[in-house]
């Protein structure tokens, strides 16, 4: 998949034609359409005790532009507020309230054809305030949703997600803008912590842990090229890249916790977009305004694939072809309880068929003589039972079950050597690998006062697989299982954290988290997790962060089969590893410059131990796997491996504000590993430097509409890479690389640069957006890493050869709500 779309970028540009003529059009309707007055639009939301989740009643929420205030409410008794005739544009809003600490959301966009609706979170103050005062001078809130999250935490707005240059409108890209992530893949959003694998990312949605949520992506894999999540369902959600709370577990890298939105409950609202990417529909609305019960529905459905129905050439037959759809029903009901089901879902799949060739050719990619049958699904539903409970704790029950497939064929394609035409196209490989994982979760939380809180809970997940996985063995002319497995595995996480508040600028966070697995007899931990801040003063922040972290290897590992010779043999040899553990600490100074900006410094290390390593001497460990499409099933393997990653981080930002925001990360890290051979080696994601910067700005236009224009600027250091054994590699039609010197050398370094336009119109019950993100607009050659390419009209020259990712790829949008 990954090599199909370097080819494919090329035909945009005919896909941009297409889309010109759209455009062309657009514009003209919207100036024939177009008024003079500006739309109005109701701000609505509710207002929460961040700890008990109880409706706070008579809080003072107010609109700011600039100094002014444009309007205002106070809560009802279900902490519900509204604030109508507000005009199109952008605004600060302020939430107050007695005893409690100020909320303020510095840019609150209202357009004309949807309702702005807040989700607001109180913290009560650790010492009693008296009276209150709106202002429109508060501080900047980059606080995230969970406040038991010390260091190392981060919450990501959907505004946000749109607003970055080359971010496609997906989290896992968008959050390789922060500080400590590496992103310098153009065709995959494999999210690199710290230097760790991706398999160390642990996603959870709505409370529950889920499969990878990507298009294109293969079992123990975190990322993919195309994102399932549709952030039109999303809300705020938060990321976390170390040290984190008690709550998550069975991850080493980082959390990604999703929370989609409740649909509007009140008016009917519809969203559909024409892009690259594909054509989207999205739609919300009351259920029954009289309960409060609502809808929300997303749906997406590849645009290729569509020029591909519509016989309409894009120049390859190899169509990425996936849809995706997620869902939220909510249902407030009596005496405090609230019923709500949600769900996502993908299905994605690409052949590359080397025999519709008529003629061969030398091939960079390595997959000449080859038809490829790649795809995989995935999907999750559940439904959720919360209770407000009148002691000032609420709780939360939550069960589901989710499936993923991915599945793969290979056949060789056997050639007349005259003629070239196509005599058979025998097997090669088949895989099939499936898990279907149903899930138990239940959150109690307590607020005992102000001071003090209690969060505890347990998560089940009880996973059934399917495995096959068989490959042809050249020598025998046989097929032997790489993986043949059918059964149940279980895992449980209970855990109890606490929030205590010495006073208003000093917070401690403790919790004690626990795992255990029947998968065999060492998967269990007791991982206990600590967390202190200290205001310094009312602009500065110290905290420190610590704790200890396992993790289970992925299924795969856990059921390779060792049988080249196909004697039937279901001996599981890496069936009894244990868990990969990490001890994690962090150090972070937080400083508000102005109530906009800030200027945020982390400095960590992680101890990892137990990695799976080959019992024979070897430069492998597991710490390697996890960004590409090769499942890697290995030899034997023991727990003895360690690694390090130690680095500093650095992020100077200046939060949407006055039409204007910037970003700007570093990282320098280091990230090493000893395999079974005792050398120690950078990593295969030791790049030792990662470096972003964003900047935007946004031109109102006609008092209502408004043009964006962002950049993005990326340099990182180059990937490793290990040098091959030719002759071998000739052999095996294959890159064989010569393991003692793994990681020895690296490519130069990744430059890239983005750039985005948009133009958003607001009408008096429309607002119609249109968008030009061009990625890597300078057309700079990264390299992504070896390739074997064979060259039969010139058989001396070196096979291996540099494989490039993606030039310039312009991606566009049309959306229109209405």
């Amino acid at each position: 998949m990954i090599k199909q779309l370097h080819r494919t970028s090329s035909t945009l540009r005919y896909v941009a034609t297409i889309f010109s003529s759209l455009l062309l059009l657009i514009s003209i309707h919207t100036n024939s359409t177009a008024q003079t007055t500006t739309p109005m639009q109701v701000v609505r939301g509710k207002v929460l005790d961040g700890e008990s989740k109880a409706p706070l009643f008579a809080v003072v929420v107010a609109l700011f532009k600039d100094s002014t205030v444009i309007g205002g409410a106070s809560t009802n008794e279900n902490g519900e507020f509204k604030i109508t005739n507000v005009p199109v544009g952008k605004y600060r809003l302020r939430a107050s309230y007695i005893g409690y600490l100020s909320f303020t959301a510095n840019t609150v966009e209202v357009t004309s054809a949807k309702e702005t609706f807040m989700n607001i979170d109180l913290n009560e103050s650790a010492i009693t305030i008296k009276d209150v005062v709106i202002t429109a001078n508060g501080g900047v809130k980059y606080a995230v949703n969970n406040d038991m999250a010390t260091v190392s935490a981060r919450t990501f707005s959907i505004e946000e997600a749109n607003r970055y240059a080359g971010s496609r409108g997906e989290p896992g890209r968008m959050a390789s803008n922060f500080a400590g992530v590496n992103g310098s893949n153009d065709s995959r959003n494999d999210i690199v912590v710290r230097g760790n694998s991706p398999l160390g990312i642990v996603w959870r949605l709505e409370g529950v842990d889920i499969p990878n949520p990507n298009h294109f992506t293969i079992n123990g894999n975190t990322g993919g090229t195309v994102s399932i999540l549709n952030n039109k369902s999303l809300a705020n959600s938060d990321f976390l890249t170390g040290a984190f709370p008690a709550e998550y577990g069975n991850g080493l890298a980082g959390v990604f916790d999703v929370k989609m939105r409740t649909g509007n409950n009140q008016k009917r609202e519809t969203s559909a977009q024409i892009g690259v990417l594909g054509l989207e529909v999205a739609s919300e609305g009351p259920l029954s305004k009289k309960s409060g019960a609502s809808y929300l529905f997303t749906y997406r459905y590849s645009t290729f694939s569509l020029f591909q129905a519509l016989k309409i050439p894009i120049g390859t037959d190899a169509i990425p072809k996936y849809q995706d759809a997620s869902f939220k029903l909510n249902f407030p009901l009596k005496k405090g309880y609230n019923l709500s089901a949600f769900g996502i879902g993908g299905l994605s799949g690409i052949d590359i068929l080397s025999s519709t060739k008529k003629t061969i050719t030398a091939n960079i990619y390595g997959d000449k003589g080859v038809d490829q049958y790649f795809g995989s699904n995935m999907g999750v539903v559940g439904v959720t039972l919360s209770k407000q409970h009148k002691n000032a704790a609420y709780s939360k029950l939550i069960v589901g079950t989710s499936g993923y497939r991915s599945r793969a064929a290979h056949n060789n394609v056997v050639r007349d050597s005259v003629t070239q035409d196509v005599l058979s196209t025998p097997a090669k490989m088949r895989g099939v690998l499936d898990e279907v994982k149903t899930y138990a979760n239940y959150y109690y939380n307590k607020k005992f006062n102000s001071r003090l809180s209690l969060k505890a809970g347990i998560t089940n997940t009880f996973t059934h697989l399917n495995y096959y996985d068989s490959l042809l063995n050249k020598k025998t002319n046989m097929f032997f299982n790489r993986t043949l497995y059918k059964g149940n595995n279980f895992l449980t996480q209970p855990f109890a954290q606490i929030k205590y508040k010495f006073n208003n600028n000093i917070q401690l966070n403790a919790g004690l988290h626990g795992q255990y697995s029947n998968i065999n007899k060492n998967s269990y931990a007791i991982e206990p997790r600590l967390g202190v801040s200290w205001n310094i003063t009312e602009k500065s922040k110290l905290s420190l962060g610590t704790g200890f972290h396992s993790q289970l290897q992925p299924f795969y590992v856990y059921y390779s089969l060792l049988d080249s010779n196909n004697t039937g043999s279901t001996n599981y040899y890496n069936r009894n590893l244990s868990m990969t553990k990490a001890k994690h600490v962090v150090f972070s100074y937080d400083y508000s410059i102005t109530s906009t900006s800030r200027l945020k410094c982390e400095v960590y290390h992680q101890w990892l131990t137990g990695v799976p390593v080959t019992t024979k001497a070897s430069a492998f460990s597991v710490l390697n796997q996890g960004a590409n499409l090769n499942r890697g099933y290995v030899d034997t393997l023991m727990n003895t491996g360690v690694a390090f990653n130690k680095g500093i981080e650095l992020t100077l930002e200046q939060f949407f504000s006055r039409s204007f925001f910037f970003l700007l990360t570093g990282s320098y890290y280091d990230s090493k590993y000893k395999g079974s051979d005792g050398v120690l080696r950078n990593s295969d994601f030791n790049g030792k430097y990662a470096a972003n910067l964003l900047v935007g700005k946004e031109f109102k236009i006609k008092d209502k509409n408004y043009f964006n224009v962002g950049t993005k600027l990326t340099l990182a250091g180059g990937k490793r890479y290990t040098p091959a054994n030719i002759p071998a590699s000739n052999i095996a039609e294959e890159i064989v690389e010569i393991d003692a010197l793994r990681n020895t050398k690296q490519f130069y370094d990744y430059t890239r640069f983005d750039i985005r336009f948009a133009y958003k119109i607001n009408l008096r019950k429309t607002t119609t957006e249109i968008a030009l993100d061009l990625v890597n607009v300078l057309g700079i050659k990264n390299p992504l890493g070896l390739t074997y390419a064979y060259d039969p009209s010139n058989p001396t020259a070196n096979p291996i050869k540099t494989e490039y990712q993606l030039g310039r790829l312009p991606l566009f949008y049309i959306k229109v709500d209405f």
